[in-house]
Protein backbone atom coordinates (compact mmCIF):
# COMPACT_ATOMS: atom_id res chain seq x y z
CA UNK A 1 0.00 0.00 0.00
CA UNK A 2 0.79 3.48 -1.02
CA UNK A 3 0.89 6.87 1.46
CA UNK A 4 -1.07 8.77 -1.00
CA UNK A 5 -1.75 12.58 0.43
CA UNK A 6 -4.38 14.08 -2.14
CA UNK A 7 -4.98 17.91 -2.56
CA UNK A 8 -9.28 18.49 -2.74
CA UNK A 9 -10.10 21.88 -3.04
CA UNK A 10 -8.48 23.64 -0.21
CA UNK A 11 -7.32 20.64 1.80
CA UNK A 12 -4.48 17.61 2.04
CA UNK A 13 -6.29 14.47 2.64
CA UNK A 14 -4.23 11.34 3.81
CA UNK A 15 -5.18 8.09 1.82
CA UNK A 16 -3.68 4.64 1.16
CA UNK A 17 -3.39 3.24 -2.83
CA UNK A 18 -3.16 0.29 -4.00
CA UNK A 19 -2.17 1.59 -7.33
CA UNK A 20 1.37 0.52 -9.01
CA UNK A 21 3.30 0.89 -11.92
CA UNK A 22 2.40 -2.25 -13.75
CA UNK A 23 6.28 -3.19 -15.26
CA UNK A 24 6.71 -3.63 -18.37
CA UNK A 25 6.36 -7.68 -18.32
CA UNK A 26 4.21 -8.61 -15.95
CA UNK A 27 0.76 -9.97 -17.03
CA UNK A 28 -2.17 -7.66 -17.07
CA UNK A 29 -4.88 -7.78 -14.57
CA UNK A 30 -8.31 -8.44 -15.47
CA UNK A 31 -10.02 -5.70 -13.57
CA UNK A 32 -8.72 -2.14 -12.23
CA UNK A 33 -7.42 0.75 -13.06
CA UNK A 34 -4.26 0.35 -15.27
CA UNK A 35 -0.33 2.30 -14.04
CA UNK A 36 1.61 1.92 -17.10
CA UNK A 37 4.71 2.70 -18.32
CA UNK A 38 4.98 4.97 -21.64
CA UNK A 39 6.49 1.89 -23.43
CA UNK A 40 3.76 -0.25 -22.24
CA UNK A 41 0.98 2.45 -22.99
CA UNK A 42 2.24 2.86 -26.83
CA UNK A 43 1.88 -0.82 -26.88
CA UNK A 44 -1.43 -1.73 -25.19
CA UNK A 45 -2.69 1.64 -23.69
CA UNK A 46 -4.99 2.48 -26.43
CA UNK A 47 -6.71 -1.14 -26.69
CA UNK A 48 -7.44 -0.59 -22.54
CA UNK A 49 -8.88 2.49 -23.03
CA UNK A 50 -11.05 1.26 -25.92
CA UNK A 51 -12.18 -1.11 -23.40
CA UNK A 52 -13.31 0.89 -20.98
CA UNK A 53 -10.80 0.64 -18.47
CA UNK A 54 -9.12 3.45 -16.36
CA UNK A 55 -5.52 4.10 -17.41
CA UNK A 56 -2.84 5.84 -15.72
CA UNK A 57 0.50 6.46 -17.13
CA UNK A 58 4.07 7.30 -15.35
CA UNK A 59 6.02 9.15 -17.16
CA UNK A 60 9.78 9.59 -16.44
CA UNK A 61 12.02 13.19 -16.57
CA UNK A 62 13.01 12.23 -20.28
CA UNK A 63 9.75 10.92 -21.88
CA UNK A 64 7.73 12.42 -24.39
CA UNK A 65 4.69 14.22 -23.27
CA UNK A 66 3.30 15.17 -26.74
CA UNK A 67 3.12 11.33 -27.08
CA UNK A 68 0.24 11.57 -24.96
CA UNK A 69 -1.72 14.56 -26.88
CA UNK A 70 -4.15 12.16 -28.83
CA UNK A 71 -5.01 10.14 -25.41
CA UNK A 72 -4.98 13.10 -22.62
CA UNK A 73 -8.96 13.51 -22.26
CA UNK A 74 -9.60 9.67 -21.66
CA UNK A 75 -6.45 9.14 -18.96
CA UNK A 76 -7.57 8.43 -15.59
CA UNK A 77 -4.09 10.36 -13.79
CA UNK A 78 -0.56 10.50 -15.07
CA UNK A 79 2.05 10.06 -12.53
CA UNK A 80 5.23 11.84 -12.73
CA UNK A 81 8.51 10.70 -11.43
CA UNK A 82 10.84 12.95 -9.23
CA UNK A 83 14.38 10.41 -9.54
CA UNK A 84 15.89 12.90 -7.67
CA UNK A 85 14.08 16.47 -5.08
CA UNK A 86 16.32 18.32 -7.32
CA UNK A 87 14.93 17.39 -10.17
CA UNK A 88 12.35 19.90 -11.07
CA UNK A 89 11.27 18.75 -14.93
CA UNK A 90 8.12 17.00 -14.13
CA UNK A 91 6.94 20.87 -12.67
CA UNK A 92 6.91 21.77 -16.51
CA UNK A 93 5.48 18.38 -17.87
CA UNK A 94 2.70 19.04 -14.84
CA UNK A 95 2.24 22.64 -15.97
CA UNK A 96 2.22 21.55 -19.73
CA UNK A 97 -0.59 18.84 -19.04
CA UNK A 98 -2.95 21.41 -17.37
CA UNK A 99 -2.67 24.62 -19.75
CA UNK A 100 -1.11 22.93 -22.87
CA UNK A 101 -3.04 19.75 -23.40
CA UNK A 102 -6.10 20.67 -20.76
CA UNK A 103 -6.01 17.43 -18.62
CA UNK A 104 -8.53 17.51 -15.89
CA UNK A 105 -7.63 14.00 -14.18
CA UNK A 106 -5.46 13.60 -11.40
CA UNK A 107 -1.22 14.71 -11.83
CA UNK A 108 0.31 12.51 -9.14
CA UNK A 109 3.61 12.95 -7.94
CA UNK A 110 5.71 9.80 -7.13
CA UNK A 111 9.40 9.37 -6.33
CA UNK A 112 11.66 11.32 -4.02
CA UNK A 113 9.24 13.90 -3.12
CA UNK A 114 9.01 15.99 0.04
CA UNK A 115 6.84 18.17 2.05
CA UNK A 116 8.52 21.26 1.26
CA UNK A 117 7.68 20.74 -2.69
CA UNK A 118 4.06 20.96 -1.92
CA UNK A 119 3.15 24.78 -2.37
CA UNK A 120 5.02 24.56 -6.00
CA UNK A 121 3.87 21.28 -6.48
CA UNK A 122 0.00 22.51 -6.02
CA UNK A 123 0.67 25.59 -7.55
CA UNK A 124 1.86 23.86 -10.82
CA UNK A 125 -0.97 21.68 -10.80
CA UNK A 126 -0.52 18.16 -9.11
CA UNK A 127 -3.41 17.23 -7.18
CA UNK A 128 -1.67 13.41 -5.51
CA UNK A 129 1.31 13.08 -3.85
CA UNK A 130 3.58 10.25 -2.64
CA UNK A 131 5.66 11.32 -0.28
CA UNK A 132 9.01 9.85 0.07
CA UNK A 133 9.46 11.06 3.23
CA UNK A 134 6.26 9.60 4.97
CA UNK A 135 5.08 13.33 5.74
CA UNK A 136 1.46 13.61 7.11
CA UNK A 137 -1.50 15.60 5.01
CA UNK A 138 -1.24 18.07 8.25
CA UNK A 139 2.57 18.27 7.49
CA UNK A 140 1.63 19.07 3.40
CA UNK A 141 -1.24 21.78 4.18
CA UNK A 142 1.29 23.42 6.90
CA UNK A 143 4.17 23.55 3.85
CA UNK A 144 2.20 24.47 1.24
CA UNK A 145 0.32 27.39 3.13
CA UNK A 146 3.54 28.82 4.60
CA UNK A 147 3.54 32.05 2.64
CA UNK A 148 0.86 33.94 1.45
CA UNK A 149 1.81 35.50 -1.50
CA UNK A 150 3.09 34.25 -5.07
CA UNK A 151 5.72 36.16 -7.11
CA UNK A 152 5.38 34.55 -10.35
CA UNK A 153 2.06 33.25 -12.29
CA UNK A 154 0.95 29.32 -12.65
CA UNK A 155 -1.00 26.42 -13.54
CA UNK A 156 -3.05 27.67 -10.48
CA UNK A 157 -3.85 30.99 -11.71
CA UNK A 158 -3.11 33.04 -8.33
CA UNK A 159 -2.59 36.71 -8.74
CA UNK A 160 1.16 37.88 -8.48
CA UNK A 161 2.12 39.72 -5.40
CA UNK A 162 2.42 43.07 -7.78
CA UNK A 163 -1.08 42.31 -8.99
CA UNK A 164 -2.37 42.42 -5.27
CA UNK A 165 -0.31 45.56 -4.64
CA UNK A 166 -1.83 47.22 -7.92
CA UNK A 167 -5.39 46.07 -6.77
CA UNK A 168 -6.35 43.92 -8.85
Amino acid sequence: MLNLIRFRGDAFVQETDALEVLADDAATPESGTLLLTLDRFHAEGPAHLDDGRRVGVLLQPGDDLQALAPYVHRLALVALAFPKFRDGRAYSTAVLLRTRLGFTGEIRAVGDVLREQAREMVRCGFDAFAPADGASAQEWAAAAGRYRHVYQRAADNRPPAFVEREGG
